[in-house]
């Protein structure tokens, strides 16, 4: 059979009329004799609608009740769909996570696929139907429902393509594809033709919101092509692919940012063995993601500057855990709010020098600061003030000559 995977986001499926789009798409495949599986997210907005119920019931609403909750928003946007395509002619109907059932392992809210049962899919799409898959969830071993992370419903038809052996797994969403920055912060943002797996995981992670990182990696691992497309328009988008299938010779491919950073600076901590640890392991017990981390040690050896940066809504609760600390000792704690981290990602960089001193010539040029340096073999984050944030992104865009069609 010749399956192809469409995968539609909430704002692809957000209004009825939206939903109606969508149908035709999907039938438009169905004419050209592929065999359909679609995977659609929860209409946008409705998962944080229902987050804020749990909220309102509770402060400490129990994780798997939570996801019993918020799996409800895509059983909603996928019996519309199925709905919609019966009134067109087309046999159709929606299947839970549960109903295949689509296993999965790891913590509620944060589970992970690691197996999809195909026969009673394979089944439907011989006998000529069109199965909408809910995304974001599945069924654990205690045969409780799962759901994944935020924006989970990629890796939802990621791993479909991966287990039906698909040929294609398109992204439906509401832009045209990859572009080299958010056009919504510059109008100089060009669509990306193709990216690689590499690039395009590290442009998610590093704060680009197309995609959900997760869902990237497990394609990469996979091998699975995935073009993204925009739902409203007929433009080609962006194919994420391997690296040897990559033409373009830029150095950088694109560049990322954040807005929701906050940085910690621990001042006068005692430098010994294992310090390090004792800070950041109630972190990671409380599932709070520490990024930039940089560490200044005294002239006397005794004592270090530790500075790291989290996500903006985890300050409270980090600032009570490193306060509350009993096996650190600190002078002073720092925090910083008004702060941005700036990321150029290329593949190219790992063979062309020069790059670091362009970049941070760049932002010297327009007096702009940099707090934290990170980098990796493709990429360079630098930690600036939030204000600058837009001349950063301009400056480089234009330095590493990215104007251009991709």
């Amino acid at each position: 059979m010749k399956i192809i995977v469409l995968k539609f986001g909430g704002t692809s499926v957000g209004t009825l009329k939206k939903i109606v789009k969508v149908a035709k798409i999907i039938t438009s495949y169905v004419k050209k004799k592929y065999k359909v599986i679609v995977v659609s997210s929860a209409m946008s907005g409705v998962t944080n609608e229902l987050l804020d119920k749990t909220k309102k019931i509770s402060e400490n609403f129990p994780n798997d009740e939570k996801d019993v909750i918020l799996s409800t928003g895509e059983q909603i946007s996928c019996a519309l769909i199925a709905g919609k395509l019966n009134e067109l002619g087309y046999k159709s109907r929606s299947w839970l996570g549960w109903q295949l059932p689509i296993i999965t392992r790891g913590n509620y809210n944060a589970s992970r696929i690691i197996k999809i049962q195909k026969t009673k899919i394979i089944n439907y799409l011989k006998s000529g139907g069109v199965p909408i898959v809910t995304g974001f969830q599945g069924v654990n071993s205690d045969f409780r429902i799962t759901t994944l992370e935020r924006g989970g419903s990629d890796t939802s038809a990621i791993l479909c393509a991966k287990f039906f052996d698909a040929e294609k797994c398109i992204i439906y969403t509401d832009v045209e594809g990859v572009f080299t920055t958010d056009p919504n912060l510059t109008k100089a943002a060009k669509k990306i033709d193709k990216i690689s797996y590499e690039e395009m995981l590290e442009m998610a992670s590093l704060g680009s919101k197309v995609m959900q990182p997760a869902s990237i990696q497990e394609a990469r691992l996979n091998r699975i092509e995935v073009d993204v497309r925009s739902t409203f328009s007929k433009k080609l988008g962006t194919t994420i692919t391997k690296k040897k299938n990559i033409i373009n010779k830029n150095t950088i491919r694109g560049i990322s940012f954040t807005k929701n950073d906050a940085k910690i600076t621990l001042i006068g901590v005692k430098d010994k063995p294992g310090v390090a640890a004792s800070i950041f392991k109630p972190l990671y017990e409380n599932s709070i993601n520490v990024d930039m981390v940089v560490q200044n040690i005294s002239a006397n050896s005794r004592e270090t500057d530790l500075t790291f940066t989290i996500n903006l809504e985890d300050l409270i609760k980090t600032k009570k855990l490193l306060q509350n600390n009993k096996s650190i000792k600190f002078k002073n704690l720092i925090v910083n709010k008004n702060v941005s981290k700036v990321s150029i990602v290329g593949v190219g960089m790992i063979t062309t020098p020069g790059v670091t001193y362009r970049m941070f010539k760049a932002l010297a040029k327009k007096n702009i600061n940099i707090e934290v340096i990170s980098t990796s073999e493709i990429k360079i984050s630098v930690l600036i003030n939030k204000k600058n944030l837009k001349k950063s992104v301009e400056i480089l865009h234009q330095e590493f000559k990215l104007n251009h069609n991709l």
